[in-house]
């Protein structure tokens, strides 16, 4: 189905030793145990926390500092306080649970733990580094600089066709679209989803008839990896081959250039997880450098928030979907290409 990215407020470009603004900060909080934010110096009155990620929704309750939550303002971290209204993480059924098994526990989302926080910190720094694949985006950058019509197709798994995204804007694939635009205000530019849940990059390569070859892309987006990931599924090496085959099926048969981008680890708790995942990384860029193509390290950038940040955070079904500030996580990963 073709979708046009709706225009929303994002959080602003980070740049090192500048004074930035974060918007919609995602955090679990469990008691009275602190939770930290991706950046520390945080400047006193800037913090602004709620129950839901956009702050225009109507349906969004606003917490009180003091009365809900306590903030460290120079370690920038908060916590509930003792009669805080904030939902108490420590509540959640798989809280503390280790090698856990999602299929035995009916309500292991984490939507009803998270909240949502504003700030401004004096200590921000990039998340994703510059990151220069112009050789390989080189057709693509006309067609945008001209404004001819351009069609991105994204293909990968569950994440990629939305996740647990809270609207179709907020995805990342249409984050970078809409950074695109502003890039190159000319651009004609459309995004079409083809991904398909629950499946592994073998199957991509099975079903690419009924998918990608459905359609008629200038660019792919190809992300695969977090079921290949799984126990019982493909080794890094064959995953590697299968993204290699990808790459050569959509430029032999549809002459489109690619960007290959890796997943982040999933919860290192669940019981399905082969937890490897930074061997199913190193796998995509290898993958990019043996076909040429782009690449976006989605994984590094999960991790440099992960040097702060707890998992539970960051994951919407508390196992592999990233929540709405974790797409804007993998879009930081695309807008720090250069084209």
């Amino acid at each position: 189905m073709l979708l046009i990215a709706c225009p929303v407020n994002h959080p602003a470009s980070q740049k090192r030793d500048a004074v930035n603004h974060i918007q919609g900060e995602s955090l679990v909080l469990a008691s009275s145990i602190p939770g930290k934010l991706c950046f520390d110096a945080l400047v006193k009155g800037s913090v602004l926390m709620r129950s839901t990620y956009l702050s225009d929704d109507t349906t969004h309750v606003v917490y009180q500092e003091g009365k809900d939550y306590t903030i460290d303002y120079p370690k920038g971290e908060i916590s509930r306080t003792l009669h805080s209204t904030i939902p108490d993480y420590s509540l959640h059924p798989l809280f503390g649970k280790v090698n856990f098994d999602h299929t035995e526990t009916p309500n292991y989302s984490n939507d009803p733990y998270f909240i949502w926080v504003d700030y401004t910190t004096e200590n921000a720094y990039p998340l994703a580094k510059p990151n220069d694949q112009q050789k390989y985006l080189v057709n693509f950058r006309k067609r945008v600089e001209s404004g001819t019509k351009t069609t991105i197709v994204s293909y990968g798994n569950s994440i990629t066709a939305g996740g647990e995204a809270s609207s179709d804007s907020l995805r990342f694939q249409f984050r970078y679209l809409e950074h695109l635009q502003k890039l190159f205000p000319a651009a004609n530019l459309m995004m079409q989803d083809v991904s398909i849940p629950g499946r592994a990059s073998s199957d991509g390569i099975e079903l690419w008839d009924d998918y990608v070859g459905k359609t008629e892309p200038d660019l792919v987006l190809l992300g695969w990896g977090m079921n290949d990931h799984n126990v019982g599924g493909n080794s890094p090496e064959q995953f590697k081959n299968n993204l290699v085959m990808l790459v050569t099926m959509i430029r032999e048969r549809k002459n489109a250039e690619v960007i290959l981008f890796s997943a982040f680890p999933p919860n290192h708790h669940w019981k399905f997880g082969s937890h490897r995942m930074e061997h199913f990384a190193t796998a995509t860029k290898d993958a990019a450098l043996e076909s040429q193509c782009a690449y976006a390290d989605v994984y590094a950038v999960w991790q440099t928030a992960l040097q702060r940040k707890d998992q539970s955070s960051l994951l919407a079904n508390n196992i592999n979907h990233p929540n709405d500030f974790g797409h804007w996580l993998y879009a930081e990963a695309f807008k720090a290409i250069s084209l």
